[in-house]
């Protein structure tokens, strides 16, 4: 089923990713692609994040926000669900493998996702820290385990719980920050679903329409 209404998604004017695809507006382009449904991006600077205009859209003064109609979302997940809800190719069709993939979705972003951004911090912004040293390799234990308990599950399989679903588009995403610290190259599965996350056509237009955001060429894939 689908619905006329354009949406409008925010966006970073500058990501601090710099085109690599992390910012979460990327979560929300690719759902969007994946479901074959066009849709506008409406930049937004970082002091414009925190005005009371955009405020009533993210009470919290981030992005992505998502409007359709007198519909306003926030939060990443939330928005990638409402696609997944409204469009087909996101979601099985059968109950019981929807919810299974519902509960992929929640996962990642409540299980997998807070120990890397954790790391991510630890790294970033408390390097300078006197106590640094002695975390560093705590907080990188705490995602291993994470990453050994999902590779166990994931196996040989090629997604988390048959096709592809809105379960593996979060749960790509989100290991998708860990690239550029090579912990992936440890768990030769994981780093394969995450090469054929980025490998789906859908993926590679939204990250392309993302990057060129940074760039200020206009995307190739479209």
């Amino acid at each position: 089923m689908t619905f006329p209404m354009t949406p409008t998604i925010t966006a970073f004017e500058r990501s601090p990713d710099r085109g690599k695809g992390l910012a979460r507006d990327m979560r929300v382009r690719w759902a969007l692609e994946e479901a074959g449904q066009a849709y506008e991006v409406r930049l937004v600077s970082f002091s414009a994040m925190k005005e009371p205009a955009h405020r009533a859209l993210h009470p919290f003064g981030q992005i992505p926000t998502y409007e359709e109609g007198d519909l306003v979302l926030f939060e990443s997940g939330a928005i990638v669900f409402h696609v997944a809800q409204r469009h087909a190719g996101l979601l099985p069709g059968d109950a019981n493998a929807r919810a299974r993939a519902i509960t992929w979705m929640f996962a990642a972003l409540n299980t997998v996702e807070p120990p890397i951004l954790e790391l991510q911090n630890a790294r970033l912004l408390e390097s300078d820290k006197p106590w640094s040293e002695q975390r560093l390799p705590l907080v990188e234990g705490r995602v291993r385990v994470r990453l050994g308990e999902l590779s166990a599950r994931l196996g040989r399989a090629d997604w988390l719980d048959g096709g592809f679903s809105a379960g593996d588009l979060m749960m790509v995403a989100v290991l998708l920050r860990l690239k550029p610290s090579g912990m992936l190259d440890d768990y030769p599965n994981l780093f394969a679903y995450v090469a054929r996350g980025e490998a789906r056509p859908a993926y590679q237009r939204a990250f392309d329409a993302q990057r060129a955001v940074f760039t200020g060429k206009p995307p190739t894939g479209r």
